[in-house]
């Protein structure tokens, strides 16, 4: 599949940086991306979201200083498209209002997914369960276990 796309959240990347629950999963789904050619790609709205939650990690103990930081450096360097099209935050926002989103930061992914025709995963189970049904195209990383 040359040349497809795939989009991808801040909870993938950070599973691909941070050992967690899914983390092997995410690496395996990851490794065979790269091996098919795939392009990764999510809104600009991903690198804010590995910074703040890596640094959650530090605020809350669970993580030190440096080894955030290299994580977010990691994350960083992935060859991710970050992609804003054309009316990107008002499809966004009417699928926060389809869906019955009460914020509309994971619509933008799904707004990018959409507007390329491709799958998207995330490792956020609340949020697959409230498109299930509606967008078979949203794909949840604990279902390649």
């Amino acid at each position: 599949m040359t040349g497809s796309w795939i989009c991808v959240d801040a909870n993938i990347v950070i599973k691909l940086v941070v050992e967690e629950t899914y983390s092997d999963q995410a690496r395996t789904l990851w490794r065979a991306w790269q091996n098919e050619d795939y392009q990764i790609s999510a809104p600009p709205l991903l690198t804010y979201e590995i910074t703040s939650v890596l640094r959650k990690y530090v605020s809350r103990g669970l993580r030190t200083l440096q080894e955030s930081r290299q994580a977010l450096q990691l994350a960083l360097a992935f060859n991710i498209q970050y992609l804003e099209p054309v009316d990107f935050h008002l499809r966004a926002f009417e699928l926060a209002d389809r869906l019955g989103r009460p914020a509309a930061y994971d619509t933008h992914y799904l707004a990018l997914a959409e507007h390329l025709g491709c799958e998207f995963w995330t490792a956020d189970e609340r949020l697959v369960n409230a498109v299930q049904g509606v967008l078979p195209w949203v794909k949840w990383l604990g279902q390649t276990e």
